[in-house]
């Protein structure tokens, strides 16, 4: 028996091992959040049976749970680097026919040959509607649209764009060249009760689930959301010296959990060699 406990030490071990390791791996990821193994211990008996006789029966892994605490905010010199100081999520669109929608802390946005605001993966960053004050006439998730930046004035077509410029509650405003100006739209947020059930696809992107709970859908200023920072870009929430200390309490428990099985191994040819 002592020989699957161990086994299972080895197992846990190397999760952990594992664990740590993807997180070193993704010290430069933008808007990477951390991932930290949680285990639990083993233990069975009968009705009949008395707990004091009983040992337990190893380990088995609970879980390997993401750490959504705040990354460190990085200036850069991009007006579509964006950042977020809050625990809100930006809501992006995929490409058809799927047009699948995710949610990511990775801000590094950039306009393609469409003018359509679109991030690393290529999925389209979503837009709330907005009256003429500048304030969302819409909190729903199906009245979002994509981002796109307009070559000229709407007004008059001669006129071309000078700059783009996005305030902290989301706010997006094209200037034109004539001095006039267009409110694009707010960036659309969007929020979870149990973050920690997101189911993670890459690249700092999650889908919502049903661990996590339905998306509510703000801009940003707007409760736990907190605001947007343009020209700035949210660093991974890794800290390298922490990890490696986890890195090297891993391999210790991987090296203990091995000498448990060598040891549990010489006992055993020890009694095959009675005669």
């Amino acid at each position: 028996m002592s020989f699957y406990t161990s086994l299972s030490g080895l197992k846990a071990a190397q999760t952990d091992l594992g664990t740590v390791s993807n997180n070193l791996a993704n010290v430069g990821s933008t808007g990477f959040k951390r991932s930290r193994a949680q285990f639990g211990d083993l233990f069975a008996s009968s009705p009949t049976q008395s707990t004091k006789m009983t040992t337990g029966q190893g380990v088995r892994l609970s879980g390997v749970v993401q750490q959504f605490t705040q990354g460190t905010l990085e200036a850069s010199d991009k007006t579509l680097d964006l950042g977020i100081a809050g625990d809100g999520f930006f809501v992006v669109q995929g490409a058809p026919p799927r047009q699948a929608t995710t949610y990511t802390r990775n801000g590094s946005f950039s306009a393609n040959a469409s003018g359509e605001v679109v991030d690393t993966t290529g999925s389209k960053l979503q837009l709330l509607p907005v009256d003429a004050n500048g304030n969302a006439t819409s909190t729903s998730l199906s009245d979002t649209y994509d981002m796109v930046i307009p070559t000229a004035s709407p007004t008059d077509p001669n006129v071309s764009i000078a700059n783009v410029s996005i305030g902290d509650d989301g706010l997006v405003t094209a200037t034109f060249a004539d001095g006039s100006s267009q409110k694009l739209g707010k960036i659309a947020m969007a929020s979870f009760k149990a973050v920690e059930g997101l189911r993670p696809v890459g690249d700092a992107h999650w889908q919502s689930t049903g661990d996590s709970g339905l998306p509510q859908v703000n801009t940003a200023t707007n409760g736990p959301l907190g605001s947007i920072r343009s020209g700035a870009l949210e660093r991974a929430n890794v800290d390298v010296t922490e990890e490696l200390v986890l890195l090297i309490s891993a391999q210790r428990n991987f090296q203990a959990n091995a000498k448990a099985i060598e040891t549990d191994k010489n006992m055993t040819q020890a009694v095959l060699n009675i005669n």
